[in-house]
């Protein structure tokens, strides 16, 4: 990540792979608590993405030891801002667009603060695996969620060789625990 750009609100971030970035908004503590805009549309279209708006929010809990996807839909794709609001995650994306220069690749991140987001550019398939006791993820996204075009990545395909940081096997839906390979799932013909 050599690419930074710090705002009033917030600090972008680039990842290994095109059109992902880390935003982290300026969180103000005293002893009292804190204060943060986890939020901000002009400094995200400004900065971020022109052309997506959000239409929906997602909040998910989960026990130690669940992994949840990669998830992605090939219709309606959803890109997707998430943060851990509680507890901590290991966050895992993979590029599904093909023609892109980083297609096939993945990219990592810890999410052990409110204040740190994740930005998933559609085309992306998305999953985390809870580290802590529990851990709760709110996600905006661009897109609303049509069953027929969900489709998964499977967590541990050998192409890809994710490393999740854990040893053993992950708690899973019947779902995830199906996903199909790299090889076998649907990518995206645009970027």
């Amino acid at each position: 990540m050599d690419f930074n750009k710090q705002l009033n609100g917030m600090k972008i971030t680039e990842t290994n792979l095109k059109d992902a970035f880390v935003i982290t908004s300026k969180k103000y503590e005293d002893d009292r608590g804190f204060f943060m805009e986890s939020f901000n549309s002009k400094e995200f279209r400004e900065n971020v993405s022109r052309t997506e708006f959000f239409v929906q929010d997602n909040h998910s809990k989960s026990s130690k030891g669940v992994l949840r996807g990669l998830h992605y839909q090939i219709e309606h794709p959803q890109a997707k801002l998430v943060r851990c609001i509680s507890g901590v995650v290991y966050d895992v994306i993979v590029d599904l667009r093909k023609t892109s220069e980083t297609f096939g690749k993945w990219f990592g991140i810890t999410l052990d603060r409110p204040e740190l987001q994740l930005w998933v550019p559609p085309g992306f398939a998305h999953g985390f695996y809870v580290v802590s006791d529990l851990a709760e993820i709110v996600y905006k996204t661009t897109d609303y969620y049509y069953p027929e075009h969900d489709r998964t990545l499977l967590w541990n395909d050998s192409e890809l060789n994710i490393d999740w940081g854990f040893e053993g096997n992950p708690v899973l839906s019947l779902k995830d625990s199906q996903g199909k390979t790299f090889e076998e799932c649907d990518k995206y013909e645009y970027e």
